[in-house]
């Protein structure tokens, strides 16, 4: 990327990111903060679709031997999401961006139902598309789902949006000595089972090829210095 490209992108936001320092609900100022760097991206000439996580308020495997089954406890997150991207949607819209909810089950009146053309026609006019309903089956993740919309849409690149700056050799909240790679291929992250997207998300990229770019969405302006063509994050390619 440099600072004179256009890019496509598609940005994996973790449920969590939108809930603050406690990961919970909704902080409304990492919301408005959020919306704003994707305003100014889309502002600056890019083009950015959005799949989220709905960790905030429910995982699909929490609810496993806590009353219901897997099927049930991923249809409920991926309520989460819808309720999520809502939100998103709701902020953009308030800095005079347009923007639209689609699912990957049908939820009219709430938000529209997902097609790849009606998505990359309001990208191409200059709004941004939130994509949720993860791909709309159980067992898969929203990382799954993020692949498999940036494949859909044509993305130049998949940036996952963390709360740790890249990739690492091990988790760094729980390994100290875990080191962080600047880049590496689709291979090496699935020979090695790096966990910081699942495998299948790497394999359809792989496919692609897509590019992923994880990195710190929780450090302000990140999102600006990526697409601006700086170093950040870890760069996983094919």
């Amino acid at each position: 990327m440099t600072d004179t490209e256009s890019m496509r992108v598609l940005l994996k936001l973790s449920g969590e990111s939108l809930g603050g320092p406690a990961g919970k609900g909704i902080d409304e100022k990492y919301l408005v903060r959020y919306a704003r760097e994707i305003v100014d991206a889309v502002k600056a000439g890019h083009q950015v679709a959005i799949v989220n996580g709905g960790g905030n308020f429910f995982r699909g495997l929490q609810g496993v031997g806590r009353g219901f089954d897997r099927i049930t406890g991923d249809r409920m997150g991926m309520l989460a999401t819808v309720m999520n991207a809502l939100a998103i949607a709701g902020a953009i819209r308030s800095f005079g961006v347009e923007a639209e909810v689609f699912t990957a089950t049908p939820m009219r009146p709430v938000a529209l139902y997902y097609r790849k053309e009606d998505a990359v026609a309001l990208l191409e006019r200059g709004g941004v598309a939130l994509i949720a309903g993860g791909t709309g089956n159980p067992y898969f993740t929203t990382d799954s789902g993020a692949a498999l919309r940036a494949l859909e849409i044509g993305a130049d690149a998949l940036l996952k949006g963390t709360r740790v700056d890249g990739v690492y050799t091990a988790d760094p909240e729980k390994d100290p000595t875990a080191t962080r790679y600047e880049e590496l291929t689709f291979s090496k992250a699935l020979g090695d089972k790096l966990k910081v997207m699942d495998l299948t998300a790497f394999a359809l990229c792989e496919q692609g090829p897509v590019p992923i770019i994880v990195f710190n969405i929780e450090e302000e302006g990140n999102l600006a210095r990526l697409l601006n063509g700086e170093k950040v994050g870890t760069v996983v390619h094919a």
